[in-house]
């Protein structure tokens, strides 16, 4: 659960319209099925990584529904993104358990040495930065997770590690590609 969303002021760095060919051909086996708009919001999601806004035309096609139904339901639901997310997604906790073990300096450390906020994708799209209300690990505060990687027991310093140390990795990998 996100504390907050927040689409940020920040230009995304990825520009390209996606190919929504796959999208159309997708869509067409669900069409005018009863219940099955968020199935295909989350088929999208799954498929691009966000909602880009050129689908929300073909589902409304392929449901019937109208746009701004759809539109509604991308926006109540907090698992739907409408703008392009990071290689890698920070979520820090800021239960209760992690904010006695101050989440905050964790927060306020990758705020600085990304340069974003809450809710916002790094220059490099390399990463987004998400506070969230729990992750369900109180006894190992403060934590963090990156993509599926749950980093316990946390500092300011060592969470920077975490990142610099995927950054690094990824400039690696680009290098030898």
């Amino acid at each position: 659960m996100r504390i907050q969303r927040n689409g940020g002021t920040q230009p995304h760095p990825q520009t390209e319209k996606p190919d929504l060919q796959a999208l159309r051909l997708a869509v067409s086996d669900k069409k005018n099925r009863e219940g099955g708009l968020i199935p295909l919001l989350q088929l999208v999601q799954n498929e691009y990584g966000y909602l880009p806004e050129e689908a929300f035309g073909i589902i409304s096609e392929a449901t019937g529904l109208p746009i701004a139904d759809i539109y509604g339901v991308a926006t109540f639901y907090a698992q739907f993104r409408l703008q392009p997310v990071g290689k890698n997604i920070i979520r820090v906790c800021h239960g209760t358990a992690c904010h006695v073990q101050n989440a905050n300096a964790l927060s306020e450390a990758l705020h600085e040495e990304l340069a974003i906020e809450d809710g916002q994708t790094s220059a490099d799209g390399l990463f987004t930065l998400e506070h969230v209300a729990c992750l369900g690990c109180c006894s190992l505060a403060p934590v963090m997770m990156v993509g599926e990687n749950t980093h316990s027991k946390l500092s300011a310093k060592s969470a920077l590690k975490i990142i610099r140390e995927i950054k690094n990795q990824a400039s690696q990998d680009q290098t030898n590609a």
